[in-house]
């Protein structure tokens, strides 16, 4: 087989040899060679021009691959957040504001002021406990410190008059004295009877201890083993008050002797039983404060 434009019997085309030593075709003549000079120009331009070509092609397809990518990410991450943050972010909607604003305000509040015990022995409406000499003084002795005091006779009477002596049955009764509730203790020979005088007000009972003098004195109780006293003998007597009670002590010999200053036994035992009394009272009105506070 043969290549080129000529008939048969001409001699090939060879593409290593330079134009001067092919053989020519036909009725070619030496003027009509091929311009080389002008072909490898024409050449080198057209791969310049494939050159740019590929650049450019390479160039989009750089734009092209980085536009998938940056489009990967957006979709990859839904609002367009860095790949690094939490896909699983609530919506800005669904975060809670900011809570650094000013703290709630509430009501101030405060507790009740405690009940006052003194309030329930002053008056007869608040001070309903049960009341007796065996409630008010229980026990068969007191002990103060290293005394020891023994209970003797007790008695509760509605006739506030018929235990008091000189001007103190008046003072009572015209105060409205409503009961008077007595007791008796002995120590070594000396005797004390404490007189509890009530009445329905705190105001009454302080009046009646205002208006009670040296000879307003509370009769004696003897019995239960022990001796009359205090009958004609010189005593010593004391007045108080607290709440809506009233309360005198008389103190002295068993043995009918008068009491002078220097006898500090009996003015010891006089003592005693009048601080005793006062908590005594106190402790009732503190009882009934806390459970009205309980209830």
């Amino acid at each position: 087989m043969s290549y080129g434009q000529g008939g048969q019997g001409q001699p090939p085309w060879n593409p290593w040899k330079p134009g001067s030593q092919q053989p020519q075709w036909g009725n070619q003549t030496a003027d009509q060679t091929p311009d080389w000079a002008a072909l490898a120009e024409a050449s080198e331009s057209r791969n310049k021009r494939r050159r740019l070509l590929f650049i450019g092609a390479g160039a989009l397809a750089t734009i092209a691959v980085g536009a998938a990518v940056a489009m990967a990410v957006v979709n990859a991450n839904g609002d367009g957040q860095a790949s690094n943050q939490p896909s699983d972010l609530p919506a800005t909607a669904d975060i809670p504001s900011d809570t650094t604003g000013p703290a709630p305000s509430f009501e101030p509040t405060s507790a009740p002021p405690p009940l006052d015990p003194k309030d329930f022995i002053s008056s007869v409406k608040k001070d309903t406990a049960p009341l007796s000499p065996d409630i008010l003084f229980p026990g068969t002795t007191l002990t103060v410190g290293d005394i020891v005091y023994r209970k003797g006779p007790t008695a509760d009477t509605k006739n506030c008059a018929s235990a008091a002596k000189n001007t103190l049955p008046a003072v009572l009764t015209k105060n409205d004295c409503t009961r008077v509730l007595r007791v008796t203790y002995t120590k070594d020979g000396v005797a004390v009877t404490v007189g509890v005088a009530v009445f329905d007000t705190e105001a009454q009972a302080l009046k009646a201890k205002g208006e009670a003098d040296k000879k307003s004195i509370v009769d004696s109780l003897s019995g239960n083993g022990v001796k009359n006293f205090c009958d004609a003998a010189v005593c010593r007597s004391t007045t108080n008050s607290y709440g809506r009670y009233a309360y005198f002590t008389i103190a002295g010999f068993t043995n009918g002797k008068d009491v002078t200053t220097k006898d500090t036994a009996v003015f010891t035992t006089g003592d005693d039983l009048q601080e005793f009394t006062f908590r005594q009272i106190g402790r009732r009105g503190q009882a009934q404060a806390s459970a009205a506070a309980n209830g």
